[in-house]
């Protein structure tokens, strides 16, 4: 199961999300989501647990506990909208 992790320290790394999701079961993944011109932390991201019930545990222990100064948010990851697609750059005669 997918799960969104808000309201993190900038300074919060994919290790830091694997040390502490890993005391609740499997960690699959971790995605932590930063700016793209920066490379700056957007203060969240998004861990994959290995099975539903490990992640029911995690956010059940996790949720609103503190991280570096900083109490952070875990829930179910809603699904990715779709986009549009950008792009544009086409001519018009």
């Amino acid at each position: 199961m997918r799960l969104y992790v808000g309201n993190l320290p900038y300074s919060a790394d994919k290790q830091t999300l694997q040390d502490t999701f890993s005391k609740c079961g499997t960690v699959e993944s971790v995605n932590v989501i930063s700016d793209r011109d920066t490379g700056q932390s957007k203060g969240f991201a998004f861990v994959e647990m290995s099975s539903n019930a490990e992640a029911e545990k995690a956010i059940q222990e996790i949720n609103g506990t503190s991280l570096a100064g900083r109490e952070i948010k875990v829930n179910k990851a809603k699904p990715q909208e779709k986009r549009s697609g950008g792009g544009g750059g086409g001519r018009r005669w």
